[in-house]
This record gives structure tokens, sequence and C-alpha cells, in this order.
């Protein structure tokens, strides 16, 4: 029993829908189908989430937005019209929509909860029809019915552990069951959505929920690409990753998962495998628990933008008791997260999302940090970006911070930090943001340049 789950460029339009049910019907084992709200068409189009909160945006401002509704109407009805479904389907859809409008906006994060989930819920509504119209028992399930219970926050909810007993009942149901990602329910019966991207959470949670024996997470790509290939030209194709490697690359900016996505296959030893809803039979990316790493130590390289950094200076810091938990508690008294924290003896970095980080945020940061913890100097510099190499193989090989180095300087990138995991399963480079196209390109020729086109 396997769970596919389709991402927004596949199920877009009418004939990527028809490709989904054709890769349905060719392997019944794939017993549960996780759908997105549709996607881009084309470069110029744009998805249906977007159309959803700029419908829930404007309803929240203006109390009406009857042409931001017909939009998403209009993008439903040309799928349906196209795969000749009858008109009660959009009556369906049209309905929903009306009644999620009316929902009391008293609350804004869970209004727009209610208007973002119902892109990949109407989906799935309407590709269970389509199945059903082609002869095959299709179910649409609603996650509330089938008990996927998050926390109650919205925009970012965690599943809860109870869950996993309520849907390993869906493996006693007949037919394809046709199942929206992206949200599930508290306790209270409130709808929740996961954070943007979280479809592939709901695949797998429900891969996790009915012991799958394979979680299939098709994309618009055959594989996934050790780099960015806009960045660099005819990256290797990855055939095995494990699961550590997908999860540091998807957290350094890789697109093809949300980089909380695979928790739950992980923990129950789910295998996965990205493949191309447009190219079926490639063999795809099958990400695994293990993988040997004697041949490829290095699996991917991968770089994220954005990124500032609070630099602070105190003599003798190292030997004041508390100073960093202090540091972090004036950072997370303005809501911030952060993501490194190199330090020295007489100095430490702080590394923020700066878009976190505003003008005034940034003033009463830094008058906190000189007043209370009487540094040196306190003082941030923006527009960083992190470049990542991640590899299993890394810890066990000599030379690969060295090698990366020696790239990046013959590249004339300067870094500004270094930072290595405890896993040691990767290796984080600080640089200046304009330099990080440069700095993956040299880094992949260093790594990669004689490879042949795949990595096993």
């Amino acid at each position: 029993m396997k769970v596919a789950k389709f991402g927004g460029s596949s199920v877009a339009s009418a004939e990527q829908i028809r490709k989904v049910a054709s890769i349905i019907e060719e392997d019944r084992s794939r017993k549960i189908v996780v759908v997105s709200a549709p996607g881009k068409r084309n470069s110029e189009d744009t998805k249906v989430t977007d159309l959803l909160i700029a419908l829930g945006e404007t309803m929240l401002s203006q109390g009406h937005a009857e042409k931001e509704l017909q939009a998403v109407v209009k993008r439903y009805e040309s799928i349906a019209k196209g795969l000749e479904l009858a008109p009660d389907i959009i009556e369906t859809i049209e309905n929903d929509l009306k009644e999620r409008v009316s929902f009391d906006r008293s609350h804004p994060g869970k209004y727009m909860d209610q208007m973002k989930a119902s892109g990949e819920d109407n989906n799935a509504k309407l590709i269970a029809a389509y199945f059903a119209s082609k002869g095959m028992e299709a179910h649409y399930v609603n996650p509330k019915e089938a008990g996927l219970l998050v926390s109650d926050e919205p925009g970012n909810a965690q599943v809860l552990p109870e869950s996993y007993d309520y849907l390993a009942k869906l493996r006693e149901r007949s037919g394809v069951l046709v199942f929206p990602g992206f949200f599930g329910y508290s306790k209270e019966g409130t709808l929740v959505t996961f954070p943007r991207g979280g479809s592939d959470i709901t695949g797998s949670i429900l891969a996790a929920g009915i012991d799958a024996e394979l979680y299939e997470n098709f994309t618009d790509v055959d594989s996934v690409f050790c780099a960015n290939p806009n960045v660099v030209e005819n990256p290797c194709e990855i055939k095995k990753m494990t699961y550590r490697e997908m999860r540091e690359l998807s957290y350094a900016g890789f697109s093809v998962f949300h980089d909380e996505a695979l928790i739950p296959a992980f923990r129950k030893s789910i295998p996965v495998c990205v493949k191309n809803t447009n190219n079926p039979q490639a063999s795809g990316t099958m990400i695994i628990a293990e993988r040997e790493c004697f041949v490829n130590p290095v699996i991917g390289i991968a770089a994220d933008s954005g990124f500032c950094t609070v630099f602070v200076r105190k003599y003798l810091m190292n030997r004041e008791i508390g100073f960093g938990r202090k540091l972090l508690q004036i950072i997370e008294d303005e809501g911030i997260s952060y993501e490194h924290m190199p330090s020295g003896i007489d100095d430490t970095s702080v590394i923020l999302h700066q878009a976190q980080l505003d003008d005034e945020k940034e003033q009463r940061m830094i008058a906190r940090i000189q007043e209370e913890l009487d540094v040196d100097d306190v003082y941030v510099e923006r527009d960083f970006a992190m470049i990542m190499i991640v590899g299993e193989g890394m810890h066990n090989t000599v030379g690969i911070a060295s090698r990366a180095t020696s790239a990046l300087s013959k590249a004339g990138v300067n870094i500004e930090m270094i930072n290595q995991g405890s896993s040691e399963v990767s290796l984080v480079f600080g640089i200046h943001q304009q330099d990080a196209d440069e700095a993956v390109r040299s880094l992949y020729e260093e790594f990669f340049g004689s490879s042949n086109g795949s990595l096993e």
C-alpha cells in the first residue's frame, strides 16, 4: 500500500490531472492520493493559494471581495470543463467558498487558515469526482472525518500523536482515497494549516499512519539534483540519499520538500521516492534511512539567502556564566528564532533570517544587549547567504573542509562564518549574498565536476 502525493504543478490543469489519473490506474497499490491546490500552469500564472490569500486579505480589509472570489471559482471551472465534469462539482466548490468568506473574521489567523486550506480541499473533491467519472472507485476524505488532529497554531500546525491510530483505519476502506494536503483539525474542531508547503507533511503523516510500503512524492522533475539547476548547468541527479541529507538540504533552500515533511516517514522508516508526474517511468530519487557513503561523501550543495548577523563583542565573554543564555533571551523576547551561533573567546555572532528583524526591533534589541549585557560592541550586518555542503560520508572523509575552503578561495569568495553541525552531516559557510551563485558553482565543480550525471 502506497501514499502518492501530487504537488501544485502536477494538479494545475485538466491535462495534468489526467496524468495523475493514469499514474493511479497503473498501480492500484497507490491507495491514498494526497493533493495540493492547483499551482501555476505557466510562469505568468498565479497559484490558487495566492488567489485565496488575496481573497482572504481583501475580505479582512474591505468586507467584500466578489472579484477575488470569482477568480478562484473560474480557475476551478476551467479545470472541471477540461475534465468534462458535470457542473455540480463547481456548484459545490463555489458554495464552499461562499461559506468560508462569511466565517467570523475576528481572528485573522484562523480566518486565513480557512481560506488557504480551501485550495487543497476543493481540489481533492474535484479530483475524486474526476476519478469516479472514469469508473474508478474513488472517495474524497476530509481530514476531520479521518482523524488528522493537530495543534491549534494557525499556519504552524503540528500533528498530534493520537492521529496515527485514527489514520491507520484508512487501510480498511475500499477504493482510492483522495485526501487534501496542508491542513488538519484541532481537538476543538477548528481547521488549522501546516506551514506553507505543508501538503508534503500531510503525505508523510498519512504514510506513517497507514504504515505504507512507500511514500511517493510526485513533482515536475525526474529526481532531486545535487545543486540548483538554475545556478549550475546540468547538475548531477541523486538516485539515493538519506532522510537526514534531504532534511538538511531542504532546510538550506532545496525546494523539493518542506524541511519538516519527512519526519513522520523517517520515524516509521518508510522510504520516500521523488518522481515526475510528467515522466512517471523515470526511477526518481529514493530517500532512505541509510546509504553507502564511501563513493560520494558529499551528496548536495544548497544555498539560502536573506540572513543577517548580530555581532557581539565583550572582553572575557567566555568566562561570564550565562552570557549566551541572556543574549538569546533578548532575541527570544523579540519573537525571533536564530539559525547559527558561532562564538570565540571575546565575541559571538547570532545569525538570523533578516525578515524577522525590522528597524524597530533591531534598535530595541541592540539597546538591550548594550545595557543589560554591558558589551564592548554590538552591531548588525545584513544580506548574507548560507551555503551548505551535505553528506552522510563527510565525517569519515578527511579533507572536506579544506577542499571547500580552497574552492571558495579560488572563486574569490570571502568566508564570514564556518559552522559544522555536531552530526557532521553538514558544513555551513556564511558569505555575502552577492557571492552565493559563484560559491555554489565553485563548490559543485570541486565535489561533482568529474561525476557522470548521477549519484547513488
